[in-house]
């Protein structure tokens, strides 16, 4: 008895409050340290994303995608229910570029990050760029919803995260950022994502 109830309790893991079903997670890059995880208000989903990007410094040091926010909508209602974005208050490079959102009523459930490999001595930028997949919380089929030109200015893809299960959607995003390495350093900044399904009720 007491052995069901101790898999029961580590099952149900709670973010602020809600039930998380699945974390989302892919191979990003090597540096930096995670940050807390911030959710969506109660009843609300992500639908929409927009990302902080640093364009080519030339001779310069470059980072790339650096931040990423999403935007919550509820769940019910469908009212908009404001933005998340971790470190909003850390210094980083870039400016941000244009909210991309899911069909209405459809939430983001995975996502694929672009990663540029470790370069050695030459000039390392880590994550580049995201894409998601959005469907109905319910049901229906999933499908690709990224910001244009679709890709990152270096790296590759790597293989889709796993998918929220039907009945819940992504609710919390948590970010790998490297700090600033100074004027004469290598600076990476984002270097990786996890999101959070939560239980739509």
């Amino acid at each position: 008895m007491q052995g069901g109830f101790l898999l029961l309790i580590a099952s149900l893991c709670v973010g602020e409050g809600r039930e998380i079903t699945k974390s989302l997670s892919v191979q990003g890059g090597n540096w930096g340290t995670w940050g807390q995880v911030v959710y969506c208000p109660e009843g609300s989903f992500a639908d929409g994303y927009k990302m902080k990007i640093e364009p080519p410094q030339g001779f310069r040091d470059d980072t790339s995608l650096n931040r990423v926010s999403l935007s919550c909508r509820d769940g019910t209602t469908l009212e908009a229910s404001g933005d998340v974005a971790p470190h909003p208050h850390t210094k980083s490079f870039g400016t941000w570029g244009p909210m991309t959102s899911c069909q209405r009523g459809h939430f983001i459930t995975s996502f694929a990050l672009q990663v540029e490999r470790p370069q050695g001595s030459d000039d390392d930028t880590a994550a580049n760029f995201v894409k998601f997949t959005c469907r109905n919380i319910t049901n229906g089929e999933s499908y690709v919803m990224m910001q244009q030109p679709g890709a990152g200015y270096w790296g590759t893809y790597g293989p889709w995260s796993e998918s929220c299960p039907l009945g819940s959607a992504v609710c919390g995003i948590q970010q790998k950022v490297e700090p600033y390495q100074s004027i004469l350093g290598d600076d990476t900044e984002l270097n990786n994502l996890k999101f959070y399904c939560c239980k739509h009720i």
